[in-house]
């Protein structure tokens, strides 16, 4: 795209930017209307997603994302306003309360647009769509995104959160320039569209690197500089948790025991697991951090942090042996099972940051709450959480984080370290009763395919880890849910459920999270049926999402694609890319059976992608975890007889990155187990790169055989 001529357009709009500030404003004195109150109803109200369901007694004559609204405002010819968000968003419900509740402000809307609501979790095609727009005009975005578009849904705008006044000042602007000058705004969305066919075709550009350790080791002394050694993650504020770029960092260090890599590593999990971003009465994890010692989160809690973090912590347990790391899983787990998990054995997608009016009202304290309710124990816990008088926080709250290992501080208060975790374990308990009296937060109860497939995936780690059956069995109800819900006719998945009715069409990361979570869960199991479902989903999603052209995979499915160009999701970020997460299921699957066109479909892609993922390993990280397979060729280990769970579960005690599990108290259908069951005995084979090592009958010589 030619940044002169998108700069030139939006000169005419620097001043009215200029004069806008994107995060303050005070609300309107106009009339407010509360959501009770149903004075309005519009087009949102049929539908499932809570986050729809906050906006359909709004005065904005709202419609959902499709054809109805877009043929509307084609024949009034109307601009579309497109304005995206979630429901735990703490900024969505902001302006929401400032504006999209004020009947001047949606006068004005009404009058002259057709506006949009869109649940990004629900569309996260149209959200993607919209934030690289945004990101093309501005540089940058964020949610909630307000997008100003034409009748085709061609954007010319886009900012995040806007003040009552701010918003008003905008939508004037662009009335006034849709009456006068309508050719700049049509000028202007068609720059962006073509920034958008551009910016996508250069993610699918690049030259293969040397599959090798050196060029791996150049991507971390590169990325060096921004880590914080000492508190862990990046140097910077906001942090994420980014567990998909700690569990490359994880996988690296056991190739190569680089221990820098190492030191970042634990400093990360450390100060996660310690800081306020983790509930440390009630388990589980907040979206972020709002500084750099993670002590201080913005509290909403995503389904999708909280499963991929019990799959790292898991898996960092395999490797260290870190008790902390394990009581990690453990309460998170019971968060996810007392607070996400529906009936039906499917999990709920989210709590919001707000409630009560206030953001972490739900798990902020007052010293003097502490202190009524801990009794003589109240000093020793105050100390250890960091709860002081004046609170540790804003309006003297106080979040709960912690800086010492609990056998250090105990050694400290000269005290015994499990009478000192007994302590605290009784304190926590009496928190969480008191908390439960509280106005809860909001429950986004949608229940979305490839989140649900995060945490049937961590499930099914914590459980390989662990050993508790509670784990694997959760992990199976999951599955069955999925497989027996989410599936439809001729194999497509379907993405949202919700109160026994599905809606949308199933996006690439639900297909490829799915697959990603069969394939774990059959090596968990050794049950051939769930390696088979995904070799059959994988087949689905090859036919309606592969783009023969550049051997990527398109996000939407060929027959439900109606935006107005067809995106690829390459980089990482807070959830792996789902084509990265193809590109390692077709590995997996090349390897269990015997398909050469599957490897080569995963090595086209990563070809394609390997050069700037070892240059910007935070961003490309699940695709950098397949590098190092196509490096040094990963184990497969075939355990086949009548004890072949039994000698698995004993090999998982260590962290094996670099091992495909397969097999079976029978051989059943695989070609890999062909002629490997030996009658009346359990036999392991370790295999690479088509050769196997002599057969052994027990976990720990097959260990050494991996050495």
């Amino acid at each position: 795209m030619n940044k002169a001529h998108l700069k030139q357009f939006n000169s005419s709009l620097v001043v009215l930017l200029m004069a806008i500030s994107l995060f303050t404003g005070c609300a309107s004195t106009a009339e407010k209307v509360k959501p009770n109150d149903h004075v309005f109803t519009n087009a949102l109200i049929n539908e499932t997603s809570p986050y729809l369901l906050q906006h359909a007694h709004n005065p904005v004559d709202w419609y959902p994302w499709g054809d109805e609204a877009l043929k509307k405002a084609e024949i009034e010819n109307k601009l579309v306003i497109i304005s995206i968000g979630y429901s735990s968003c703490h900024w969505c419900h902001v302006m929401e309360h400032e504006s999209f509740e004020d009947t001047v402000v949606a006068k004005l809307m009404n009058d002259h647009f057709i506006s949009i609501k869109v649940d990004r979790e629900e569309r996260p095609d149209v959200d993607a769509l919209y934030m690289d727009a945004a990101r093309i005009m501005n540089g940058g975005g964020g949610w909630p995104l307000n997008i100003i578009a034409l009748p085709n849904g061609k954007p010319f705008f886009g900012g995040t959160y806007f003040s009552n006044s701010n918003w008003t000042e905008v939508l004037n602007h662009f009335i006034n320039l849709h009456e006068t000058e309508p050719e700049v705004l049509v000028g202007g969305a068609e720059q962006v569209a073509q920034g958008l066919v551009t910016s996508d075709e250069l993610e699918i550009q690049g030259k293969p690197s040397p599959f090798k350790v050196e060029v791996l080791a150049q991507g971390f002394d590169d990325l060096s500089s921004r880590l914080d050694f000492a508190k862990g993650g990046l140097n910077q504020a906001p942090k994420f948790p980014m567990p998909s770029f700690w569990e490359y960092a994880l996988q690296y260090h056991h190739l190569t025991q680089d221990q820098t890599v190492k030191k970042s590593l634990n400093s990360t999990l450390k100060g996660m697991s310690q800081g306020g971003i983790y509930d440390h009465v009630g388990g589980g994890f907040a979206r972020y951090s709002t500084d750099i010692d993670w002590h201080i989160p913005h509290f909403e809690k995503m389904l999708y942090d909280s499963a991929q973090l019990v799959s790292l912590y898991s898996h960092a347990w395999q490797a260290d042996k870190n008790l902390e790391y394990k009581l990690v899983v453990y309460e998170t787990l019971e968060f996810i099972r007392r607070e996400l998990t529906a009936i039906n054995g499917s999990f709920y997608s989210s709590l919001d940051a707000d409630s009560d009016g206030e953001e972490g009202k739900f798990y902020v304290w007052k010293s003097t709450e502490i202190d009524n309710l801990l009794g003589a124990d109240a000093s020793l816990f105050s100390e250890y959480y960091h709860i002081t008088k004046r609170g540790n926080w804003e309006y003297g709250n106080n979040v709960l984080f912690r800086t010492n290992e609990l056998k250090e501080f105990a050694k400290k208060k000269g005290l015994d370290s499990k009478e000192l975790s007994k302590t605290l374990e009784r304190c926590k308990s009496i928190l969480l009763k008191e908390r439960e009296t509280r106005v809860r937060p909001g429950l986004d109860d949608k229940q979305l395919t490839s989140w649900n497939a995060l945490m049937l995936k961590g499930y099914v780690d914590a459980y390989r880890a662990f050993d508790e059956d509670e784990f694997l069995q959760a992990a199976l109800n999951n599955a069955n849910f999925l497989y027996l819900n989410s599936k439809k006719h001729k194999g497509e998945l379907m993405r949202s459920y919700k109160n026994g009715k599905h809606s949308i069409h199933g996006f690439l990361d639900d297909y490829a999270l799915t697959i990603d979570a069969f394939i774990d869960l059959y090596q968990a199991t050794l049950d051939e049926k769930w390696i088979i479902r995904a070799n059959e989903l994988t087949s689905y999603t090859i036919k309606y999402f592969h783009d023969n052209n550049s051997g990527m995979f398109f996000y939407t499915h060929s027959e439900h694609s109606n935006l107005i160009t067809r995106k690829r999701e390459i980089s990482d970020n807070v959830i792996p890319s789902s084509n990265s997460v193809m590109a390692r299921n077709l590995f997996a699957l090349g390897q269990y059976f015997y398909n050469p066109d599957q490897l080569e479909m995963s090595r086209k892609m990563i070809n394609i992608v390997s050069e700037r993922a070892t240059q910007n390993p935070y961003f490309y990280s699940n695709w950098n975890r397949l590098f190092i397979h196509l490096t040094k060729a990963p184990y497969e280990v075939a355990i086949v007889g009548p004890n072949c769970l039994e000698l698995r579960k004993e090999m998982d005690q260590e962290y094996l990155p670099n091992v495909l599990f397969y097999g079976g108290k029978k051989e059943g259908n695989l070609e890999t187990l062909e002629s490997k069951l030996v009658p009346n005995q359990t036999t392991i084979y370790v295999c690479q790169n088509n050769t196997c090592q002599r057969p052994v009958q027990k976990a720990n010589e097959a260990l050494k055989q991996l050495k």
